[in-house]
């Protein structure tokens, strides 16, 4: 427990003694890597601790007090995600690259499908799994909250999201929620994957409406009235064919034309006024409902990654 404020922080340049000369380093050449490295948090209380541009890749975190208020400054680096797709899995696997926590490395590495890249635990530091690693993600990421750096909380959220989604004291329908959120936008943080699926959806919304959506031919107006033998007031009554489920050749170029009108109009959340099929009435209203989402999903991932 520190009383007062403390700073670690790597220093680049030799230290110069008052003579002139440089501190003699040679106790530390044998050291791996040229970072200065920070090997544990356990049971430190954070709430007076800066560290400033020190490696924290194999760092132990979990229980760390308070430490929602520690303070990280400069190029405080972490480690990453193992970023290799994985093709012998199926569907295969491919990680994006975000700041994992040593003991996530840890945790995945032991699970039964566990693919290549993550590190495994070495002698003495102990398991952590995601019960008490989802609060160490929520307290780092209100650390880089507090210090002004979204984006770099952005990551910490994930990995909190991460964790929740594989605790085990969950209850389905909500592992089920977080997992839709997961697979849709990367919990609002990847923008490419909520456009992909958004690409996917209208694509397939394309295909629907030349299929079965839209009418066989385009309807027509007709106006009947009857005509008064003294002269007089006439009256029309203007009425139009049912739509005609369509025959034949469903995917041609105007077909194609309409269709496309029609979904990105429904992308905005606009009516296309277009004559459609019941079938294609029930297919613009679901494509009106789940395509908006999934570009405000695109916009929200976007904000979260540029914003201050």
């Amino acid at each position: 427990m520190f009383e007062y404020p403390l700073t670690i922080a790597a220093e680049p340049d030799p230290f110069v003694l008052t003579d002139g000369s440089e501190l003699a380093e040679t106790a530390f050449a044998s050291a791996p890597g040229p970072d200065v490295r920070v090997a544990s948090l356990r049971g430190v209380d954070a709430a007076h601790l800066v560290l400033a541009d020190v490696d924290l890749s194999a760092c132990l975190f979990t229980g760390t007090v308070h430490l929602d208020q520690l303070r990280l400054e400069g190029a405080c680096t972490f480690d990453t995600a193992p970023a290799s797709v994985h093709w012998r899995r199926w569907p295969p696997v491919r990680f994006t690259e975000r700041r994992v926590l040593a003991e996530e490395h840890h945790w995945r590495a032991t699970q039964p499908n566990a693919v290549r890249g993550w590190n495994v635990a070495v002698l003495g530091t102990g398991r952590a799994g995601p019960l008490q690693l989802a609060p160490v993600y929520r307290a780092l990421r209100k650390a880089f909250e507090d210090g002004k750096h979204e984006p770099g909380a952005a990551d910490f959220y994930y990995g909190e999201m991460e964790m929740r989604r594989h605790a085990g004291d969950i209850p389905r329908t909500e592992r089920g929620l977080l997992t839709a959120y997961w697979a849709l936008s990367g919990y609002g943080l990847r923008a490419s994957r909520a456009l992909a699926w958004l690409g996917a959806a209208m694509l397939l919304t394309i295909v629907l409406l030349m299929a079965f959506g839209l009418a066989q031919d385009t309807l027509k107006q007709t106006a009947t009235g009857t005509v008064p033998a003294g002269g007089g007031k006439v009256t029309f009554e203007i009425d139009k064919d049912d739509p005609r489920n369509p025959t034949g050749d469903r995917f041609t170029g105007e077909r194609f034309e309409k269709a496309l009108n029609i979904t990105l109009n429904s992308v905005v959340f606009r009516s296309s006024g277009q004559d459609l099929t019941t079938a294609g009435t029930y297919i613009e209203m679901t494509s009106r409902l789940t395509e908006p989402v999934l570009l405000g999903l695109a916009v929200l991932a976007v904000r979260n990654r540029v914003k201050r």
